[in-house]
């Protein structure tokens, strides 16, 4: 089938990998796959010098650790064909049926696009991943096998491109991959990512931890007879297993205490997998008795399952030698999902792919409401990365519903999760029946009810204490438009204005013939536009008339000479292109009024103050 060894190896792997949880795979179709994906991509090249299908079998072979379903696996295979290759479309769908064309194209629009920025780019794939998670989550879990092949290979190229890709991994995939529940690539992302944009780091504290290596087995093995023979006594029947924490976690805890790495004494964790929910408590019990817990440290995933469906018991106690030891109980069931996260709704099963459970995740709703809700993509992105690094907590409605947020969330991203209109009324709130105001930091286990008033109204101080996208999203959006409206008002009254000193009346004109020409050629859709245009300070009124009635300006024009400053201000205003030419506080689109003594020329630091209702 293939000549080149290299290939053949990384194939067969594959194969070998399929066949152990998928015996009865039709291999065929596999091998169709491959063959086609190798002829698409010729004698391309990876930067490494290696065949270029090389890559494809790697992203299929992680998607196959995941023990995903074959369209999954083929999907993998054939995810750059579009892309990279004069391969369609329709020829995947006739070969491979629907499902994975489908998946491949979800994986190509995420790619298939240019920007003038790379921040601007990474914010607009980002969005358009969003989309295509809520069509299918698969397309994700290629996505993330992708990048995760990826880094593994990322040696043969350039430090500067290394690094930036590094970072994007770090910023998005790794946290994604927490998000989606499936740790172990998380732990290898964030390894490889401290590999490449920290190596002095990486190689050091590979160093070091491989020069304890078989202190630290002697210790792990220790442990779990000393936490066997307690089971035991106790007739709990378990898995006991313990494993070095990744470099990235220990890095972490290095820098969160600025420590060395000789002062980190809690870099194994335990693992106690048990056959029901009933022991899994018993175990804890167990634990407690032997070992003193660690205030504080304690949670349960099992009765507040996280939205990727993970289940287990977290505790930290204090070991033999005195020494921090994180303890994690589950069930074999919990811990399958455990290890494959949101990929375990489309594991194979007894002979079919189970996609049943293909339930839309809380924080991915929140991502989706986002994106509809905010139009600039870098504002997007920043506003779900409060999603992506969310941690932990977890509270009540007054109904006993629980509700996950980000660590440092408050009533009012409780209160906007309900309904936006609850958002925008929102006053303070009633935690575990007392009265808190709306700077109050949530706390796993509280019990909220939202306290509302008719005359509230979102303020922009309020961004700086909400921390769930959905939160920043909606009282942007009603930021921008009560500033629209405003702005809308006030190109009305300028232009009336304007019209007036021409001896006419803008009411009369605003629906005639010449004014919808006028429009047009200044480059608005309609009046609205324009109206919000000259408040913005986007185009002056002058502006409009000089195209509605250029006679009438004109011989205004004679009466009142603008001098020569006026003269080079309305050039410049021009030659901004439309753009609004004033920033305040670094922002644009602020709705402002210039002082009749007022001459600013674009560059020149001005100051102002704010009038209710008038902005700036």
């Amino acid at each position: 089938m293939f000549t080149d060894p290299q290939v053949k190896e990384a194939f067969h792997a594959l194969e070998v990998n399929l066949q152990s949880y998928y015996p009865d795979v039709n291999m065929n179709l596999l091998r169709d796959a491959c063959e086609f994906a190798a002829a698409k991509h010729g004698d391309q090249k990876r930067s490494s010098g290696e065949p270029y299908i090389v890559h494809p079998i790697g992203v299929a072979s992680i998607l196959a650790e995941l023990h995903l379903d074959l369209d999954s696996i083929i999907t993998g295979l054939l995810h750059d064909t579009v892309e990279d290759t004069a391969a369609t479309l329709e020829e995947l769908k006739a070969k491979f049926g629907p499902s994975v064309a489908e998946l491949v194209d979800g994986v190509t629009k995420i790619s298939r696009i240019t920007f003038r920025t790379s921040e601007e780019k990474q914010a607009e794939n980002f969005r358009k991943m969003v989309v295509a998670m809520a069509k299918d989550l698969r397309v994700i879990l290629v996505k993330l096998a992708d990048r995760l092949h990826n880094m593994r290979t990322l040696d043969a190229l350039p430090e500067r491109k290394r690094r930036l890709i590094a970072q994007e991994t770090l910023d998005i995939y790794a946290p994604l991959a927490n998000r989606l529940g499936i740790h172990w690539v998380k732990a290898e992302l964030e390894d490889l990512c401290l590999k490449h944009l920290k190596p002095e780091m990486y190689y050091k504290l590979a160093q070091q931890v491989a020069k304890k290596k078989s202190e630290r087995e002697s210790y792990i093995d220790e442990i779990i007879g000393l936490i066997k023979e307690h089971l035991k006594e106790y007739g709990v029947t378990a898995q006991v297993t313990g494993r070095p924490k990744h470099f990235f976690s220990i890095f972490k805890k290095m820098e969160a205490s600025n420590v060395s790495f000789e002062d980190i004494h809690d870099i194994v964790a335990f693992r106690i997998i048990v056959d029901n929910i009933t022991e899994c408590y018993k175990a804890l019990g167990v634990i407690h008795a032997v070992f003193k817990p660690i205030p504080g440290r304690f949670k349960d995933y099992i009765a507040m399952p996280k939205p990727n469906n993970y289940q287990s018991l977290h505790t930290t106690v204090f070991g033999p030698y005195g020494e921090r030891m994180e303890i994690q109980i589950r069930t074999i069931d919990m811990h399958n999902i455990a290890q494959s996260g949101i990929a375990a709704h489309w594991k194979y099963k007894e002979g079919r792919a189970d996609v049943s459970n293909q339930s839309k995740m809380e924080w991915l709703s929140r991502l989706l409401d986002s994106q509809k809700s905010l139009q600039d993509p870098t504002e997007f992105l920043e506003s779900v990365k409060l999603d992506l690094y969310a941690g932990d907590v977890y509270v009540f409605t007054p109904k006993g519903e629980v509700r996950e947020f980000p660590s440092g969330s408050g009533p009012l991203d409780f209160a906007y999760q309900v309904h936006t209109d609850v958002g925008h009324r929102c006053t303070g709130a009633k935690v575990n029946g007392k009265i808190v105001p709306l700077k109050y930091k949530l706390r796993s286990g509280d019990v909220v009810e939202i306290l509302t008033s008719p005359t509230q109204n979102p303020s922009r101080d309020w961004l700086k204490i909400v921390r769930t996208s959905r939160a920043m999203a909606k009282i942007r959006a009603y930021l921008k438009q009560v500033e629209r409206t405003r702005a809308r008002e006030l190109g009305d009254e300028i232009l009336e204005r304007e019209f007036r000193r021409q001896g006419t009346s803008f009411a009369k004109e605003q629906n005639t013939p010449r004014m919808a020409e006028a429009i047009r050629k200044l480059g608005f859709r309609n009046y609205e536009e324009l109206a919000v245009g000259v408040g913005y300070g986007r185009i002056t009124a002058r502006d409009v008339s000089q195209e509605v009635m250029p006679q009438a300006a004109e011989k205004a024009e004679e009466r009142r000479d603008p001098g020569l400053i006026q003269k080079f201000l309305s050039t410049a205003m021009k030659k901004s292109e439309g753009r609004n030419t004033v920033m305040v506080g670094g922002m644009g689109d602020v709705l402002i009024r210039f002082a009749r003594c007022c001459h600013p020329i674009p560059g020149d630091p001005i100051v102002g103050f704010v009038t209710r209702g008038r902005g700036v």
